[in-house]
């Protein structure tokens, strides 16, 4: 039985082999370690213990109930359970669709994910940033910062309800281009095919892959993979010139200087004559400041810049509006034809860069300005124009507030003006004291660990801050039946506010400066599968023979879970040692899992 490290990144050095066409990958289905890998992956995710149509979780995980999971893929009987649809809110207050599979179906995915991971992932283009490893919102809002400079139109594209609408004959078509293995590719339709459960009727599955499932991810990506390469390509047919005309009239003005630059080395410094060739320098640079370099709108100079996370992409053009509205049909054209998706009307939009557009929670666009100011080498230049610039929105951190029921907001009787309170927080009365204050510190941090990108981030988390520090006071007041000054008194530490041994966030809001070559140098490492079989994973656990309560060896192991530690009572010995341990599992002989099922 082969290491698994082993494979993966075997698969991994042959991804890059264009000709290359992998075959026998079925037969990862029947290793055992396989499996156990797929398993530590996946344990630390509260949503294994929900229940699918079958009613079983990741607890009670044992050899057996792996082996049983082979066996029956060996002998192609294996076939998927529907799963199980629930429908969670969205920001927009739309529901979106999650499908909850079984367990077992959740490993042969896991292995599928990594199987199809090692075989594309170093193959996807850098304008990707969903669902990959060293990949992030993050990632490509600093990607659009840095490439997009000086883009005069950008294009805002939203694939309508994408993961409902893959086409299950284009996926498989693509995966067939790499994967000459009928079975591997059988066991991937059969989960497109499962279809779902909802109240109580079986529904089949025509197209889409159900968000939820653990190779949604990977399949989207492979999906529109297709489209970063037509976008790669449209690309470089739409890129025209190496670099822009130069602007007459600076050109005219740059060699007036010269002359005079070039005259001044002949001319004695005492004299009065150096004085006023100096001064018309002075006079012609500071023109030269302010007059543009090159010709904005050189019809012989264009270029496009593209960034995509999951379903949702921007493109950076310079070039005329007739030439976002062209690429924009030709986008449309290829979706429809190429990959039998739709755009979306409402969201796909072309705007002025001078103008803000909404791209994964940011603000962003194009500022014009002309202000002159010094690099480090004293060096005068226009440093500030053309620059991308993130913004968090106003709208975001209010909404937020008012989510959290932080505040609220009280209108005139004229209802012209509006004044922003700050609440008490009720449901947060009966925690303890340094929890109340945790929460809060967890929701600014949260906040703040996402916009920290943002050039404004200051000014809106500042804002935001203020109301969560005084809905703070509020809550701790209103719990101990006291004023808010007698509370910032009783948890004062030297001008901090401090309850138990946390303080209140007081670190600052700063907008976080990246190195762009560095991240992007990170993102071009090839990262290889490490051993994963750690003494404390339960992989390495479930299979020692050890029970971690009474102490018995060489025994079947039965994996028990729980969801979380947070409500996990001290009033039995596993709940104990679970939390003596600070583990969600612990690995039990029969007899002790017994006694765990009985209690």
């Amino acid at each position: 039985m082969r290491n698994p490290v082993t494979i993966l990144n075997t698969l991994k050095s042959n991804s890059n082999k264009e000709p290359y066409r992998f075959r026998r990958l079925h037969r990862l289905f029947y290793n055992r370690k396989m499996f156990l890998l797929a398993y530590n992956n996946i344990y630390s995710s509260q949503g294994n213990m929900t229940p699918g149509i079958d009613g079983r979780t990741i607890d009670q995980m044992t050899l057996d109930r792996l082996d049983t999971l082979i066996t029956k893929l060996k002998s192609k009987e294996y076939k998927p359970t529907p799963v199980m649809r629930k429908y969670i809110p969205k920001k927009n207050g739309k529901l979106r669709t999650l499908g909850i599979p079984c367990i077992e179906d959740k490993l042969v995915q896991e292995v599928i994910r990594m199987t199809l991971e090692s075989v594309w992932e170093d193959t996807f283009y850098k304008s990707s940033h969903g669902f990959r490893d060293g990949k992030s919102c993050h990632t490509a809002l600093l990607a659009i910062k840095e490439t997009f400079t000086g883009s005069k139109w950008f294009i805002e594209g939203d694939i309508k309800t994408f993961f409902d609408n893959i086409d299950h004959e284009v996926l498989v078509s693509i995966l067939r281009r790499r994967i000459d293995d009928e079975y591997f590719i059988q066991i991937i339709v059969k989960f497109l095919k499962a279809g779902y459960m909802e109240y109580g009727a079986n529904h089949i599955s025509y197209s889409g892959t159900a968000q939820g499932s653990l190779i949604s991810p990977i399949l989207s990506n492979i999906y529109l993979n297709e489209f970063d390469a037509f976008i790669k390509s449209y690309s470089e047919s739409f890129n025209k010139g190496k670099t822009r005309k130069r602007n007459p009239e600076y050109h005219r003005l740059d060699a007036r200087k010269q002359h005079w630059v070039s005259k001044l080395r002949n001319t004695n410094p005492n004299s009065d004559e150096y004085s006023h060739i100096k001064n018309e320098i002075k006079q012609l640079s500071k023109t030269l400041l302010n007059s543009p370099h090159s010709d904005p709108i050189d019809e012989n100079y264009r270029r496009m810049v593209y960034v995509r996370y999951a379903d949702d992409f921007l493109v950076g053009i310079i070039g005329s509006k007739a030439d976002a509205y062209r690429a924009k049909a030709d986008f449309k054209n290829f979706m429809n034809n190429q990959l039998k998706l739709e755009l979306s009307e409402e969201k796909t939009l072309i705007t002025h860069s001078a103008k803000r557009v909404r791209f994964l929670g940011y603000d962003i666009r194009v500022i014009r300005n002309n202000n002159l100011r010094k690099d480090k080498t004293g060096r005068i230049s226009r440093r500030y124009n053309g620059i991308v610039k993130l913004y968090l929105p106003t709208e975001i951190w209010k909404k937020k507030l008012l989510e959290l029921s932080v505040m609220h907001i009280q209108k005139s009787s004229s209802k012209t003006t509006e004044t922003w309170r700050p609440n008490s927080r009720n449901q947060l009365i009966n925690n303890k004291d340094e929890n109340i204050i945790k929460q809060f510190n967890s929701e600014v941090r949260g906040l703040y660990n996402y916009y920290q990108l943002a050039c404004n981030v200051s000014y809106g988390m500042h804002k935001f801050n203020y109301f969560m520090y005084y809905s703070c006071l509020r809550t701790l007041a209103k719990k101990h039946r006291c004023r808010m000054k007698a509370i910032r008194i009783k948890f004062d530490v030297e001008g901090y506010f401090k309850v138990g041994n946390t303080f209140y966030y007081h670190e600052g809001f700063h907008t976080k400066k990246f190195k762009f070559k560095d991240i992007y140098k990170d993102l071009d490492i090839i990262t290889k599968y490490k051993y994963p079989f750690g003494k404390y994973s339960p992989a390495f656990r479930v299979k020692s023979g050890y029970c971690e309560l009474c102490g018995a060896s060489h025994v079947r192991i039965v994996m028990h879970h729980v969801r979380t530690l947070k409500g996990l009572s001290p009033d039995t010995p596993w709940n104990k040692l679970m939390l003596k341990m600070y583990r969600k599992s612990i690995a039990l002989c029969d007899y002790c899992n017994k006694s765990v099922l009985s209690s």
